[in-house]
């Protein structure tokens, strides 16, 4: 596949990289799973080496390059949409989640068919490491966290559950007061549009939009 910038050896791994858990029994699951981990390291390392940050903000940067929304750009970028083979019980249209995962699985696929050196090129080049000198912070789940505990004291918690025209819908409570709700496709996306919301509500002088 001339688009991903590696000719396979071995054909096999990008056809499972490609196969959702709905088409065979022979999918992306397992090397999701250690796509996962190649990409934290190689972001982390990256950033390490190149980005004279603190841990925190460190964190910040790389939550972003490997966030479920990234990977689906990548995705979107790639243009993977007809490539990933889905069963039949699969309705709709390739999720965000699933295109996070194929990108997981692409990159172990990539890694077990070469090495380490041509898994980290795909990802500084697809993921646009360079460019994490423009990356802002919007973990706004830690955010809100830091703030009312600099604040308040209360218990925190995000009650999340699916909508029923799809995707997610999560409150934010203090204590017994809801303070915000917010929706996303995933529950993590609900988690953070709640998260926002409630630290516009309630500190008036915070400054992210």
């Amino acid at each position: 596949m001339n688009k991903l910038g590696h000719k396979f050896k071995n054909k096999e791994l990008l056809e499972r990289a490609l196969t959702h858990g709905s088409k065979s029994d022979k999918n992306y699951e397992r090397l999701e799973f250690l796509g996962d981990g190649i990409l934290d390291f190689v972001v982390g390392e990256y950033l390490f080496k190149h980005c004279k940050e603190d841990e925190g903000q460190l964190t910040v940067i790389r939550s972003h390059f490997v966030s479920e929304n990234n990977l689906c750009k990548v995705f979107d970028d790639l243009d993977l949409e007809n490539d990933v083979m889905l069963g039949k019980s699969y309705r709709g249209q390739v999720s965000k989640a699933i295109k996070g995962d194929v990108v997981e699985a692409i990159i172990a696929a990539i890694y077990l068919d070469s090495d380490l050196a041509t898994a980290t090129a795909f990802i500084e080049k697809h993921l646009n490491l360079a460019d994490f000198k423009s990356i802002k912070n919007d973990n706004y789940k830690s955010e809100l966290q830091e703030l009312i505990q600099a604040s308040f004291k209360c218990k925190m918690q995000y009650i999340t559950e699916p909508c029923e025209e799809g995707g997610f819908i999560s409150t934010f409570c203090m204590d017994e007061d809801k303070i915000a709700s917010g929706k996303g496709e995933s529950k993590i996306e609900a988690e953070q549009d709640a998260a926002h919301k409630a630290i516009k509500k309630l500190f008036v002088n915070y400054d992210k939009k």
